[in-house]
């Protein structure tokens, strides 16, 4: 990532972030969950972007460098934990399933006026109960470090709903489809079908939440029909694509 700047600590407020908005790459001291209530934030390390629709959470440990962007009007989070203190046991970022009940406090937690009032320590302790018992979702895309891979994935990047077999892109970037599905593997953790479609939901959440309708989102990812989409987008996901559109956006043609 570029170069980063040091905010000590890890704020907790709430924010609007305008569409298409991005703060830049930054770390902090304290531990900081990134919640968006209202549209899909994408969360970039040097490891790769996790993307996070309202009902994802993104968990970032103390001292990752990480950068927001906005898809849609953003309605951003923000809860700053001292570095001692990690409910997750986790030391890596991670996307955490925002149930209801959790989605309540944090934005209950956020809009409080920030004192040591009881009744806040309260809402606080009853967060972290919550945050200890939300399961992580794979919704990470890694970023990859071999050049043949990168140049791959710059690619699918420009256009997830190229329709091209490895074997097909491996001749675009000189490399051998046995070669590429071995380093999808060893420098992704996943195979390059795996990462195709994490791609391709991805790009389907951002274009969601700038209002594209359904069906044109499933074509312009690579999916044969909407209803293809539509099943992909549940399984991942929980609920259907609408669910993301904003208020007004088409789910239709």
């Amino acid at each position: 990532m570029q170069e980063s700047r040091h905010q000590p600590t890890a704020p907790t407020r709430s924010q609007w972030v305008a569409p298409g908005a991005a703060i830049d790459a930054h770390r902090h001291d304290d531990h900081q969950i990134v919640y968006a209530a209202r549209g899909v934030l994408a969360v970039t390390t040097g490891a790769g972007t996790w993307v996070a629709p309202a009902n994802r959470a993104v968990w970032v440990p103390a001292g990752t460098v990480h950068a927001h962007q906005a898809h849609g009007a953003l309605e951003l989070h923000l809860v700053g934990l001292p570095e001692t203190e990690n409910p997750l046991g986790l030391d890596g970022p991670a996307v955490l399933t925002v149930a209801p009940l959790l989605r309540e406090l944090i934005l209950a937690y956020t809009r409080a006026p920030d004192d040591e009032s009881q009744p806040r320590g309260r809402l606080r302790a009853v967060l972290l109960d919550q945050l200890r018992a939300s399961p992580q979702t794979p919704v990470h895309l890694p970023a990859p470090t071999a050049p043949a891979l990168r140049a791959l994935c710059a690619i699918l990047h420009a256009d997830p709903g190229d329709p091209r077999t490895l074997a097909a892109l491996g001749r675009e970037v000189g490399a051998s489809d046995r070669t590429l599905s071995r380093l999808f593997r060893i420098d992704l953790g996943m195979t390059f079908p795996q990462w195709r479609t994490q791609l391709r939901l991805y790009r389907a959440l951002v274009l969601l939440a700038e209002g594209t309708p359904v069906t044109t989102v499933a074509h312009s990812c690579g999916w044969s029909s909407a209803s293809a989409f539509i099943d992909v987008f549940r399984r991942a996901y929980g609920h259907t694509p609408g669910a993301h559109l904003p208020p007004g956006g088409a789910a239709g043609r």
